[in-house]
């Protein structure tokens, strides 16, 4: 039986998971109103298998993505390149700003992540960027890396490296 020169491995673990409230934005008149999800987040990971017949330590990559679930958790994520979301501080509050609402929030409460939207669509691809900006992982030999986040049973999106 010939040995295989690559397997994938699935990291999908309980832990793997953050708690966060957001609103989706839909246009500039419209959006969710707030609330959370308990979001779940898994890695698909394809490798060459080395001469140990071990692909690489994905201990690494289960605590990397440990790391920023535990980030996420408890939080009310806000999206900073919105076009239709003014963020700005004031008074000692994160006030966000659609149309003629305005939102203030305490600052420990809120993190303001580099997306459009706060949505599974857009959560995926900044797990991926944070993982591939990571020197550790950028050290690992893979041959690709799915990452998927999951807003309710049934519902993931997915982003991948290198993007076909």
């Amino acid at each position: 039986m010939p040995t295989p020169t690559s397997t994938t491995i699935e990291i999908s673990k309980e832990y793997l998971h953050f708690s966060s409230a957001h609103f989706t934005i839909f246009s500039e008149t419209e959006r969710e109103n707030l609330h959370g999800h308990n979001f779940y987040v898994t890695a698909t990971v394809t490798a060459p298998v080395g001469n140990n017949g071990l692909a690489f330590d994905y201990n690494l990559l289960k605590t990397k993505l440990k790391t920023l679930c535990d980030g996420l958790d408890e939080k009310v994520l806000l999206p900073q390149h919105s076009p239709h979301l003014d963020i700005s501080e004031s008074g000692g509050y994160i006030v966000a700003q659609f149309g003629d609402e305005r939102m203030p929030f305490l600052p420990r409460d809120v993190l303001q992540l580099p997306v459009r939207n706060i949505a599974v669509e857009e959560l995926a691809p900044w797990f991926l960027d944070e993982l591939l900006a990571d020197p550790e992982v950028q050290a690992l030999d893979l041959i690709q890396l799915l990452i998927r986040v999951s807003s309710g049973p049934g519902q993931w999106a997915g982003a991948t490296w290198p993007q076909t």
